[in-house]
C-alpha cells in the first residue's frame, strides 16, 4: 500500500473526498479503467498490514486446517481449574 500526502486539497476532488467520507467512490477514467476511493481509519490499515504479514497469514492457514481439538473438561483439568 502506497500513501500519497498532498500538499493542497484540488477544488475538483474536493467534493469526492467528501462523498467517500460516507460511502466508497468508483472512479472512472475516460479510458474506461476503475479506481475506488475509501475513506479509512487506524483500524482498516492496521488490518491491511496483518494481512501483508506471510508468516502469521500461513499460521492461521496452517491453524485453520487442524481438526484435533482438546474438550473443555481437558483443559480445566490441565489449568487446575476443576
Amino acid at each position: 500500500m502506497k500513501t500519497i500526502t498532498l500538499s493542497e486539497e484540488p477544488a475538483e476532488i474536493s467534493s469526492v473526498f467528501e462523498q467517500a467520507n460516507d460511502e466508497d467512490v468508483i472512479i472512472q477514467l475516460a479510458d474506461g479503467r476503475q479506481f475506488m476511493l475509501s475513506a479509512i481509519d487506524d483500524f482498516d490499515i492496521e488490518i491491511a498490514q496483518t494481512r501483508r504479514n506471510q508468516k502469521l497469514m500461513a499460521f492461521l492457514e496452517q491453524r485453520s486446517r487442524q481438526t484435533q481439538t482438546i474438550p473443555l473438561d481437558e483443559v480445566k483439568r490441565q489449568l487446575g481449574l476443576s
